[in-house]
């Protein structure tokens, strides 16, 4: 076939490949956001119906869900493994916070070895953000779920700049089921934000000044600082799906 001849399953798999992604991120958000709650069982018609779409993207979505944590499969009765959506549980937040303490701390060594013009691009940026923040925090009535959409973007702005392609898409993969962790337990967060604000910037000032080790620790402790708030937010308001 020559490069002007059109593959007529060119166009369809295209399509199909784009469906399924679009599906995926969908389902994904769902989850994240607390839409879908943790331990529901999840039937593909009913989700194909939601999203507007046939099983076959939803199937995959489910697949590849499943492969990244958020939804796990349970037989009963010996019978067929039905999908359900996975529960938050106080041990999983810390294998998470910890997962995302390493990654991203060892990213934030590497943004902090950059050279000095890009290092100082990364470090306005994150004064950027956190100055943002600091406006949400001292408001009269904090939006804590903008506040965390903001953090996320903080910690997006040295992790790129650092992080190497796989290190970036195993962020892409973790990132977003912590997510779901701090959106669910939003309106139990009982610590200051004050104190995150303190933390950020920690690693702004390492981050400039291009310690490594002072980066990776400032985000290390943050990270550690977080799964011990978390931990307490769980105890108090109870795990989530595990029934």
């Amino acid at each position: 076939m020559t490069s002007s001849e059109a593959d007529p399953g060119d166009g369809a798999g295209a399509a199909s490949g784009d469906r399924s992604g679009e599906t995926y991120s969908r389902l994904r958000d769902l989850i994240v956001r607390g839409q879908l709650a943790p331990g529901s069982r999840i039937i593909e018609t009913d989700v194909a119906d939601r999203l507007g779409v046939s099983r076959t993207p939803v199937r995959s979505a489910l697949q590849r869900l499943e492969q990244e944590g958020f939804i796990e499969s349970e037989g009963r009765n010996g019978g067929r493994a039905r999908p359900v959506v996975a529960p938050l549980t106080k041990q999983d937040a810390r294998e998470l916070m910890y997962l995302l303490g390493s990654l991203e701390s060892l990213a934030a060594r590497w943004t902090a070895g950059l050279d000095e013009e890009d290092r100082q691009a990364v470090v306005d940026d994150l004064r950027t953000v956190n100055d943002r923040m600091v406006e949400v925090a001292e408001s009269d009535r904090p939006d804590r779920n903008r506040f965390f959409d903001m953090d996320a973007e903080f910690h997006r702005a040295f992790v790129e700049p650092g992080a190497g392609s796989r290190l970036r898409k195993l962020h892409a993969a973790y990132r977003p089921q912590a997510e779901r962790y701090t959106r669910f337990y939003v309106t139990t967060q009982q610590y200051s934000l004050d104190r995150s604000l303190g933390e950020h910037r920690e690693i702004i000032e390492a981050v400039e000044s291009g310690d490594r080790e002072r980066a990776e620790d400032a985000v290390e402790q943050n990270w550690r600082s977080a799964e011990e708030r978390l931990q307490r937010d769980i105890e108090m308001a109870g795990e989530r799906g595990s029934w």
